[in-house]
């Protein structure tokens, strides 16, 4: 394991390079960083360790000293239109909501959109439920950020597993393959 650095914020033990961590991760995350176009931004992400009974949310924010507006919900949308299911991921800050209904169904020109189900989330992604995070989504998804979030100076997402923490930049969230800036995807 690599040398710990001191992580922006909350209460970790300790902070690694993620890119050094790779066997902490979920196969897509470590091949999505070890493979990130934009190097800069794969350098800037961190992995902290945490215990996977507190990856919820709000348990987490708690256990881990984390301001809940620097954390982020990736979730699975499933767009229909004219019979055909087409996936997408969204990157909202975990202190709002994504409007599934009107903007992200709007943005991508179905006619119904909803949260894809659990289970499908978790085979299309090959990440672990309470983990899904943006970093190492299938090829061709769209993932819509919300503006807030890529403004953060730094966000706390999934690894791919319930055990562990990415940390990054927002600018850098918005720099992942498939990443659209949304202005009021969430609210």
């Amino acid at each position: 394991m690599s040398e710990p650095v001191p992580p922006p914020f909350g209460s970790f033990p300790a902070a690694f390079a993620a890119l050094e961590v790779g066997d902490d991760l979920a196969g897509p995350v470590a091949d999505a960083l070890k493979n990130w176009d934009a190097r800069e931004a794969a350098t800037s992400v961190l992995y902290v360790d945490t215990d996977p009974g507190k990856a919820d949310t709000a348990v987490f924010c708690e256990a881990y000293d984390t301001p809940p507006e620097l954390s982020a919900n990736c979730v699975v949308v499933a767009a229909k239109r004219a019979g055909e299911v087409t996936h997408a991921a969204c990157l909202a800050l975990a202190t709002t909501r994504v409007d599934v209904n009107r903007t992200v169904r709007t943005h991508l020109g179905a006619r119904k959109a909803s949260f894809a189900p659990m289970d499908t989330a978790v085979e299309l992604t090959g990440m672990e439920y309470g983990g899904i995070t943006p970093v190492g989504l299938p090829g061709g998804w769209p993932l819509l950020v919300d503006e807030a979030v890529a403004a953060a100076p730094y966000v706390l997402v999934g690894s791919g597993r319930r055990r562990g923490k990415l940390i990054l930049p927002g600018w850098a969230l918005a720099r992942l393959p498939g990443a659209e800036v949304l202005p009021g995807l969430a609210g």
